[in-house]
């Protein structure tokens, strides 16, 4: 309404003020400008008319040459107006107009391994929570809407929008992601659960350049939201992939071998991976004796930064100069000129480099155990720690499918999970490694618990209960039959559990105490720090004894993603169990183990859950029936909720409170550090 008020009475002063160069506002200070119709942010023309001004664009003094070190991206930059898209995004940044300049310096602990909160300062999607983690905002995507039932998702694309090498960026690329890439069994070998609507695949199509419809066999609102927080992006280059895929190009395969490689998914695997992480290592890494005759280092992007050089100590990335955000002024976005990301994987090097003020900003991998000698040294360091709370814990889960037959039988008896949960001393844990920081409770699925949802769960067999748990351990005949005072199977063969464990994943002292509760109950343990792709690689081969890693989704990405609730109940980032459960339900049957019934009703009730809408009775019976199933069989074994630290050097600017430490809302992805900056 406002800009129709414009277009009448304010059309004898509009030629004025259509000359005034917009204002440069911060959310620290609006200049009396009203929000637009999202927090934090514009649409260009919602701006100008809020402003009264015409936005002229600026862009990155030094952009040439970045643009230079991208490999087959033209040479010569069009003029920064005719990079941007008709309509750009209008990030009104936090505290201040930033200066461009400088390298952010992070720390991975390995490539795709410890990366997210570094691919979280670059990443984009159609659309992002706003940093209250409670609206969703436009994005890569300029508008959306659902209809009645929400069976149909429509997006709005913006115009002009271009790659990070100036092809266009139209409906196509992310109808190609879903349907040649999303569901494609050569690419992925079962198409993920947000690509699909209680098993079934969706439809995309593309009346347009601009728009793109999600057709959905059954109404799931939480589509949304998956797009809001995921990794996985909904779109990839087809101009540029499309080349190498079979169903877009006849001549695929015939292209492939010219660059040394057997087909044209080969080629495809080497940029984009065989999932929908987009930290996969780019041919640099993956393919050194090809790429120099590769079209490119590292296919387009959208991102805020494109990655130029990769080896097995880290990477090296440098402003996209097509990227599609300015701020207030018209200044073309991101401030950062490059982002570097060392690669290290010894915890205490880590720490000894953000003590030392050697990094810009770090929050995965560190643990509230850390937070004692951070704090300690913030001011010397240069740097601010924020501490803020999770939404996953730290979680024990038993190896229920194990290959030792026995293990298997002793570990999927209810009577063993709760003799092992009651067993931990909760309150001494979170006194000695969350310095009395932390809620104790007990896994529940949801975090935070919905109030609709019986709150006794958050409490069941979270008790210390020592002599307890020696009498349900008796019970199952988990018992000392050599006299070594360690239990042992019932078969008398030896009982030690190899508890490996990540730092990425949960604190070292968390996995001492409990082993040592463990062990006051008679369970012998060995305890073992290995890197996050050796955790992964014994948790997909079925070796691990104990999953220890963090849990924990809220509703809201719940409606979206199933994979809490389906085995292995996460992906292969996260906190997997019963690996041949779920081998049974990527075959339908026909290979794995049969799970129990209680986990075919998790199955079935989520994918209800999905489709009935949020806040009925309904809604309300299936999540209460969920809870008590995955709780009440204690597949996974919760400890407590607690804060985890937030690292950033004071020089980097507009940086601001964060809400969570979480990796369920993609860590700084909600916080637009696309206009972050550098003040030495």
């Amino acid at each position: 309404m406002r800009k129709l008020l414009l277009s009448s009475g304010a059309l004898a002063i509009l030629p004025l003020a259509a000359l005034a160069n917009c204002p440069g506002i911060t959310v620290a200070d609006m200049g009396g400008i009203a929000p637009g119709a999202f927090p934090q942010q514009f649409e260009l023309a919602e701006f100008q008319a809020a402003a009264g001004c015409t936005m002229e664009f600026s862009e990155n003094p030094a952009i040439a040459e970045m643009n230079g070190r991208i490999r087959g991206n033209p040479a010569e930059l069009p003029p920064v107006a005719e990079r941007l898209p008709a309509e750009p995004l209008v990030v009104v940044p936090y505290d201040a107009i930033g200066s461009y300049g400088g390298t952010l310096d992070a720390l991975s602990n390995a490539n795709e391994a410890g990366t997210s909160d570094f691919l979280s300062i670059r990443h984009v999607n159609l659309v992002r929570y706003s940093d209250d983690l409670e609206t969703i905002v436009p994005n890569v995507a300029k508008s959306w809407e659902w209809n009645d039932d929400y069976t149909q998702l429509t997006f709005h694309l913006r115009k002009g929008h271009k790659w990070s090498d100036g092809a266009p960026f139209t409906s196509a690329d992310v109808k190609f992601w879903y349907d040649n890439l999303a569901l494609d069994p050569k690419v992925n070998e079962k198409p993920k659960d947000y690509v699909t609507v209680a098993g079934q695949p969706m439809t995309v199509e593309t009346p347009d350049d601009e728009t793109v419809v999600f057709k959905l066999p059954a109404p799931k609102p939480g589509l949304l939201a998956h797009f809001a927080t995921h990794f996985g992006q909904g779109f990839q280059p087809k101009h540029f992939l499309g080349k190498f895929h079979p169903a877009i190009n006849p001549d695929a395969d015939k292209e492939a071998q010219a660059l040394g490689f057997p087909d044209g998914y080969a080629v495809i695997m080497a940029y984009y991976g065989n999932s929908d992480w987009t930290d996969t290592g780019t041919p640099m890494l993956n393919s050194p004796d090809k790429v120099a005759n590769m079209p490119m280092d590292a296919m387009p992007t959208l991102e805020s930064h494109f990655v130029v050089k990769e080896t097995t100590e880290g990477r090296h990335f440098v402003a996209n100069p097509y990227f599609f955000q300015v701020d207030t002024t018209g200044k073309q976005l991101p401030y950062i000129n490059e982002l570097d990301e060392l690669f290290v994987n010894d915890q205490e090097v880590r720490l000894l480099k953000l003590v030392n003020g050697e990094v810009d900003y770090k929050a995965q991998s560190l643990q509230l155990s850390d937070a004692p000698l951070l704090l300690e040294n913030q001011e010397k360091g240069g740097y601010t720690i924020q501490l803020k709370p999770k939404i996953a814990m730290h979680a024990i889960s038993f190896n229920v499918t194990s290959a030792d037959e026995e293990k298997r039988q002793v570990f999927g008896d209810l009577r063993f999970r709760k003799a092992m949960s009651v067993a931990i001393n909760r309150e001494a844990l979170n006194e000695t490694a969350y310095f009395g920081e932390g809620a104790i409770q007990q896994y529940t699925g949801f975090s935070p618990l919905p109030d609709y949802i019986d709150a006794k769960w958050k409490s069941f067999a979270a008790e210390h209960d020592p002599e307890g748990a020696k009498a349900m351990l008796d019970e199952v005949g988990v018992v000392d039959k050599d006299g070594d005072g360690f239990r042992d199977l019932p078969s008398g063969a030896p009982l030690v559990l190899n508890l490996q464990f990540a730092t990425q994943g949960i604190a070292g002292q968390v996995v001492e105490l409990i082993a040592q509760d463990w062990a006051a109950v008679g369970i012998n343990t060995t305890v073992k720090e290995i890197t996050p792709d050796e955790y992964r690689s014994a948790q997909s081969s079925n070796q691990l004894d104990v999953g220890l890693w963090e849990k924990g989704q809220p509703v809201g990405i719940i409606l979206g993603n199933n994979e809490l609730w389906v085995p292995p109940f996460e992906n292969y980032f996260g906190h997997r169990s019963a690996m041949l459960w779920a081998e049974w339900v990527d075959s339908n049957g026909s290979a794995g183990v049969e799970p129990p019934d209680y986990v075919k009703a998790l199955i079935s009730d989520i994918n209800a859950l999905q489709s009935t809408p949020s806040g009925t009775d309904e809604f309300k019976a299936i999540a209460n029936r969920m809870v008590e199933n995955m709780t009440g069989n204690l597949l996974f074994i919760g400890t407590a909720l607690t804060p985890d630290p937030i690292y950033h050097r004071n020089a980097l600017k507009n940086v601001p409170e964060f809400k969570t430490a979480s990796y369920e809302y993609y860590r700084t992805y909600p916080y637009r550090a696309s206009q972050w900056y550098f003040d030495e």
